[in-house]
């Protein structure tokens, strides 16, 4: 008994899990002020007969408005919900005083950088300055990983699905330390790797098969190299908060293989909000190539995807766990949206 009481305290401890049920309780004020403004309203039009109904009961009210066990009377019901109420409106203003005062200081900031470069041009400032948000040594930690050369990596295999059209393979390996690193294998029949590369490269595009994507922004492209900062935010269910992404991506060409490196970075200009909360700890790659026919008639008419993701979203980590169901859902959408059903008129699902 003593075990489980521990075991639900260090549940509850959890930032993550406070947050989540501070999110539901907010959402339950809302409902409690409108039932108490339909109570005022239909008892000031109440008929006059009522008032007998009213003498007989109000006895029997006060009681259970006085009488209650402390903390359970309708008064102090009352009183906490005001206070909940007041809780979240100073919040707000606070926030929105504290975000005002940080832009503020981040204009000061980019006017005096300005100031002392004022003599190298817009351009070259930004293209210096994107040369070290994906580097080499990012797609060197990629290749790493899908080697399987960065340490001791277990791989425990969560799913292998195929079609006549598409064949996919998920991997996961719980580190010591940090989130959960998850492996893809995805070979799409009758796909080129330049179709592929473009279809995981256009936000706007992917905003009409990837349906948490809620809000999607450039800020900033390199035009020498191809680097890009964008931002992004996505919808989860009622009962956690959305996300934000920062995210620095380039793309590496070689022959006929792309190696495409995303993943979170730093954005002075942008300061952090309480919703959406964001996402720092983010890195989502793959290599895209050509392969040989799922139909094994010698000819490379397939495209082969290797994923390698893995985020620190701040959630519980039986949630998590759910990750790899969505990603059979997002391979699902791929699929319809490279081609619809493919030659065999089968999906997967």
């Amino acid at each position: 008994m003593d075990e489980v009481l521990f075991e639900m305290m260090e549940f509850l401890k959890r930032p993550s899990i406070t947050e989540t049920l501070v999110d539901i309780l907010l959402c339950a004020v809302p409902i409690w002020l409108a039932v108490m403004i339909g109570l005022v309203i239909g008892w000031s039009w109440r008929p006059r007969w009522t008032g007998l109904v009213f003498l007989g009961l109000r006895s029997k009210f006060r009681f259970i408005w006085t009488a209650a066990p402390p903390g359970f009377g309708a008064r102090r019901l009352w009183l906490a919900f005001t206070a909940l109420s007041a809780f979240s409106a100073c919040r707000v203003l606070w926030n929105n005083f504290k975000g005002k005062g940080a832009k503020s200081d981040a204009a000061s900031a980019a006017a005096a950088g300005e100031g002392v470069d004022g003599d190298a041009s817009p351009g070259a400032r930004t293209a210096e300055k994107e040369q070290h948000v994906v580097t080499e040594n990012d797609l060197e930690h990629l290749l790493q990983l899908l080697e399987r050369k960065d340490g001791e990596i277990e791989w425990q295999t969560l799913m292998e699905k195929s079609t006549p059209n598409m064949t996919y393979q998920a991997w996961r390996s719980e580190p010591e330390t940090g989130p959960a690193v998850y492996r893809t294998r995805t070979v799409f029949e009758g796909a080129t790797p330049e179709l592929v590369r473009d279809f995981f490269w256009d936000d706007e595009f992917r905003r009409k098969w990837d349906h948490m994507l809620a809000y999607v922004k450039t800020l900033e492209e390199c035009p020498h190299t191809g680097t890009m900062i964008v931002q992004w935010i996505k919808k989860f269910p009622f009962f956690c908060s959305d996300r934000e992404y920062i995210i620095g991506r380039r793309i590496w060409e070689a022959g006929k293989n792309y190696y495409c490196v995303t993943k979170g970075v730093p954005y002075p200009a942008l300061p952090k909000r309480d919703k959406p909360r964001r996402v720092e700890h983010y890195f989502s790659s793959w290599v895209i190539r050509a392969v040989e026919s799922l139909k094994g008639d010698g000819h490379a008419s397939a495209c082969e995807v290797n994923l390698i993701h893995y985020e620190e979203m701040g959630i519980p980590k039986d949630v998590r766990k759910l990750a790899p169901s969505g990603m059979v859902q997002l391979g699902r959408h791929c699929l319809l949206e490279l081609g619809g059903e493919l030659p065999g008129g089968e999906i997967l699902r």
